[in-house]
């Protein structure tokens, strides 16, 4: 008789890990994911605006790996059929809004971080002689700090506030002092282990980055990341419960009882190994009872809230030549970042066609900024546009608020220590995978999702020899 996984969670992350293990396991293994929504995908979302497809959530992924290689993202799109599909943005460069002019991001920083800081031509004064070699490495090995401690003592406060945070804040929302270093730019937390200064450590982690030429950045789907989604659930042959939550997850003698639906009228089912891909307090409630210790560490992440406003405006809408801006916290608006999506998308573009425009909005500890209806925030995100832009716009002809509450994982310090020993302390066929847990971004949560699926596969395989 065949295994049975449970896949608890259906964004990417779970159902990467519900490929692998059709790919790893038996024809008569039966994968389950369980996605207490109405929809998988999680934080890729596709809508529909002015009758262009545009993404509510993640609008693409990186196209390479730091080792050269293609990223798992696109790994995985290939072996879904979709290579022939992947579509890459326009050379367009993107702006800081500071002060009410748009200034290029200045070229050859690492997430913000000047490797070279003669670079930076006025959009940050660096404080002088501060990078200065002090004998010794900047981190311990495994050290961890936050990424503003560590660039702020070397480089000053203008270098983190106007240039490290906004960038920052694009990915994550969140604020530069309170991200872990070791989890948003673990490259250059390495070189931070043998380097003296940080222009060094900055240098080194970019030249062990194997860039293929000509190779774009970045990398989507034309159709959407719905599709991407769509083709994945397909390729898993997965049984797909959509709108079913698991309540509770309780050790059989050969295996794991999970509990469904509402609390009224429960279900049971029994399955051999488990698969846990969802957001930390979810996660924690159901490690509860089976790893006290993994519920402890994996409950102590907190989430940022943030919206989007997606906005259609009329053909001939005359933009910037750029892809977009990031705006930094210190210039207090509501608006952190926005993409001329129609100018970054070539595939996107109509000559006739309406000019879209995206915006996010809300940063980590703003949620009360949020706190008011569609309308009233659209109305905020265009003013904000307009003024951040430089440029009248005029009036959406169509537009759409997509709120993502509690959305983007905050890594606060020490984190990557606190999952190694959240993983540690897990029974065995128990696995951890997604956003909660190793990072942020497509690729990253396509490989955990993976890694899942093998280490559950590994594990099955064990018990059967």
């Amino acid at each position: 008789m065949g295994k049975r996984i449970a896949v608890i969670g259906g964004g990417i992350a779970g159902l990467a890990a519900a490929v692998r293990l059709r790919e790893l396991t038996p024809e008569d293994t039966e994968i389950l994911v369980y996605e207490q929504s109405g929809a998988l995908g999680g934080k890729l979302r596709t809508g529909e605006l002015a009758g262009l497809r545009v993404e509510r959530g993640a609008e693409s992924f990186l196209n390479g790996a730091p080792d050269g290689g293609e990223s798992a993202a696109v790994a995985l799109a290939r072996r879904l059929g979709l290579d022939g599909v992947l579509v890459h943005p326009a050379p367009e460069p993107a702006a800081l809004s500071i002060g009410g002019h748009l200034t290029r991001i200045p070229a050859g920083t690492l997430v913000g971080v000047p490797g070279d800081l003669s670079t930076l031509d006025g959009v940050a004064l660096p404080e002088e002689d501060a990078d200065r070699d002090t004998g010794r490495p900047l981190l311990a090995p495994g050290e961890d700090v936050a990424v503003g401690e560590l660039v702020r003592s070397r480089y000053g406060a203008e270098v983190v506030d106007r240039l490290v945070d906004p960038m920052l804040g694009g990915v994550y929302a969140g604020r530069a002092d309170r991200l872990s270093l070791r989890v948003t730019m673990p490259q250059l937390a390495r070189a931070a282990e043998t380097e003296h200064t940080l222009r060094d450590a900055v240098r080194a982690a970019q030249a062990q980055s194997k860039r293929v030429p000509g190779r774009p950045v970045f990398a989507a789907v034309d159709g959407g990341m719905t599709r991407l989604v769509g083709a994945a659930a397909a390729a898993s042959g997965a049984v797909i419960s959509l709108g079913l939550a698991v309540r509770e997850l309780t050790r059989t003698r050969n295996g794991w009882k999970l509990i469904l639906g509402p609390a009224p009228e429960p279900r049971e089912t029994e399955v051999d190994a488990v698969i846990l891909a969802v957001p930390a307090r979810p996660a924690a409630r159901l490690l509860s009872e089976v790893s006290p210790e993994a519920s402890a560490a994996v409950g102590e992440l907190d989430y940022a809230s943030v919206a989007l406003a997606g906005m259609a405006l009329p053909a001939g809408t005359r933009l910037p030549e750029l892809s977009g801006f990031l705006v930094p916290p210190g210039e207090g608006t509501l608006v952190k970042a926005a993409t001329f999506v129609t100018r970054k998308w070539p595939h996107l573009s109509r000559e006739d066609g309406p000019v879209i425009v995206r915006a996010s909005l809300g940063r980590a500890g703003e949620e009360e900024r949020l706190q008011r209806d569609d309308a009233a925030l659209l109305v905020r995100a265009h003013r904000e546009l307009s003024a951040l832009a430089g440029v009248d716009l005029p009036s959406p002809d169509a537009s759409w608020i997509q709120r993502w509450g509690g959305g983007l994982p905050q890594y606060a310090p020490g984190h990557s220590d606190r999952i190694v020993a959240a993983r540690a302390a897990l029974p065995p066929g128990l696995a951890l995978a997604g956003a909660a847990f190793d990072g942020v971004g497509i690729p990253v949560c396509v490989a955990s999702g993976e890694r899942a699926a093998d280490d559950v596969s590994s594990h099955l395989e064990a018990g059967q020899a």
